[in-house]
């Protein structure tokens, strides 16, 4: 079926303390990329969930081609011509790219499989949408790239002509954006309308012929691409003037305060995780470590933090080693840590606001006299330090569980800064916040490296390494494959790295796929 205008008008969704969609007009047609912007939590992937049959609207009207549809699950949404790319892969790892495709729908020999046609009919696709993937291959042996193609084919092949991708590029690097955006506009000429989920700004003025944004569940406006622009669209999005370059004087850097010799890390599965990293940060300076999602960050920062055993090498803060030193001794020689998981690692959900500021430090002064707790002390220190970092929560007595994921963040921002740290190690400070909540840790970042704290960024955000670091180290496989000058890094440059390609252009594996 050939869809030529798809038309949500007056979209109404609730869900129990919460307007997701509140009449929301949207539109896509045949051979256009409509963009779907909006910080976390705006109503973008609930109102595409009720596109794709996740969810029923509880107000208004989905038309394709003129005509009203209802649709009770995404069974009814495929067999309109429509699918989705979800953020997280439907994919089974043990099963081939071929099975993947054939997975829950008829063979048209009856009992029998019929994989060598949907082979045939794969690598047709393949080739006409320059989808690069063996079809035999198993999904497990696939690097991320290659499994979000095994996606698009599967939606291709079940006569998909309207394609949502939720935020398809959060597990990509560089390149595989471009080869990404390559198939999309290729989609686009033979005539698919597809829907562009994301926030990252400059993404959507790459790909999209229009861009609709959303903020706390209303249309704000629609824009055809080339008449908007960065700022434009930012201020739609959070309703304010949002700063996107940052000032950034040189680097005046001090001692080395963080000093990684020769780390070895094992990983969850067996397997060492971070392989003989060895990395400096001064004084003064952002080191920046970029890699894609599942390159031995998360371990690195564990161990740094004394959350997971080191195996071999050494970690040394101000010149003392720490390598196997619990937390709260690299906390007492001025090391703070902003972790990943910021609810599992970084507060106690079911604590107050306040006694997540004081977790580290309730057993000092001035928050205790000798082995009794100062309230007062407590509740105005938490309180001053809500009002300076902007923490939106309706009192310091507010369990850290009913506060959104910005102001955890601002919250964690707030405890580890107030110390004044000698070490700030970053780990996706900013994952999952919306772009006001960015800006804002940004600029304390920027902050801390002006009062000469020596800051270790870990990120998978390209566009952030890059804003904020001095110099970047890039790892690939628990190995630091390559470390640059971070204002004259390309992102060219550094996606190559995440990719495996050493400085110098060297692969750094066999097996490594561009």
């Amino acid at each position: 079926m050939r869809i030529e205008e798809m038309r949500m008008v007056g979209i109404v969704k609730r869900f129990p303390g919460v307007l997701a969609n509140d009449h929301v007009d949207f539109d896509v047609r045949a051979g256009e990329i409509h963009a779907l912007l909006g910080e976390n939590g705006a109503g973008k992937t609930t109102l595409m969930r009720q596109l794709y049959g996740l969810y029923r609207p509880d107000a208004g009207k989905i038309l394709i081609n003129g005509v009203e549809q209802h649709f009770n699950s995404p069974q009814d949404a495929i067999r309109a011509g429509i699918g989705m790319i979800h953020q997280h892969f439907m994919l089974v790892p043990s099963l081939t790219v071929v099975e993947n495709v054939a997975l829950g729908l008829k063979s048209s020999r009856g009992i029998l499989l019929d994989l060598d046609r949907v082979e045939k009919r794969v690598r047709e696709l393949s080739e006409q949408y320059g989808l690069k993937v063996d079809p035999k291959a198993y999904v497990w042996q696939l690097a991320v790239g290659e499994q979000q193609r095994v996606e698009i084919l599967k939606a291709l092949y079940r006569g998909a002509a309207l394609l949502i991708l939720d935020e398809p590029t959060a597990v990509l690097t560089p390149q595989e954006v471009e080869d990404l955006f390559r198939t999309l506009r290729q989609m686009a000429r033979d005539g698919h309308a597809l829907i562009f989920i994301s926030h990252k700004l400059h993404e959507v003025l790459a790909i999209s012929d229009r861009v609709t944004v959303l903020r706390d569940g209303r249309v704000v406006g629609t824009r055809p691409t080339h008449e908007t622009n960065k700022s434009e669209l930012a201020q739609m999005m959070v309703g304010r003037p949002v700063i996107l370059q940052y000032e950034r004087p040189p680097a005046q850097l001090g001692e080395v305060r963080l000093a990684i010799e020769n780390l070895v890390v094992g990983g969850d599965r067996g397997h060492d995780a971070v392989r003989n990293v060895s990395l400096e940060v001064h004084a003064g300076e952002i080191v920046g470590l970029a890699g894609v999602s599942g390159n031995g960050q998360r371990e690195l920062a564990e161990a740094l933090a004394g959350l997971r055993p080191v195996k071999s090498g050494r970690i040394l803060l101000c010149g003392k080693d720490i390598t196997h030193e619990p937390p709260g001794a690299r906390i007492a020689l001025g090391q703070s840590y902003i972790p990943e998981e910021r609810l599992r690692d970084g507060t106690i959900k079911q604590f107050s606001v306040a006694d997540n500021l004081i977790l580290e430090d309730h057993h000092k002064p001035p928050f205790s006299r000798k082995i009794f707790l100062d309230f007062n002390a407590i509740r105005e220190i938490s309180e001053r330090l809500v009002r300076e970092y902007n923490v939106k929560t309706p009192s310091v007595d507010t369990p850290v569980k009913n506060l959104s994921g910005g102001n955890i963040q601002k919250l964690i921002l707030a405890r580890e800064l107030s110390r004044r740290p000698k070490v700030l190690i970053a780990s996706q400070p900013t994952r999952g916040v919306d772009i006001g909540a960015t800006e804002y840790i940004h600029q304390r970042l920027l902050e801390q490296r002006q009062a000469g704290t020596a800051i270790l960024l870990i990120s998978e955000d390209l566009d952030e390494i890059r804003a904020l670091s001095d110099r970047i180290a890039v790892i690939y496989e628990g190995e630091i494959v390559g470390i640059v000058d971070g204002p004259s890094a390309t992102a060219e440059q550094l996606g190559l790295m995440m990719a495996g390609v050493r400085e110098g252009g060297q692969h750094h594996l066999e097996k490594i796929r561009l």
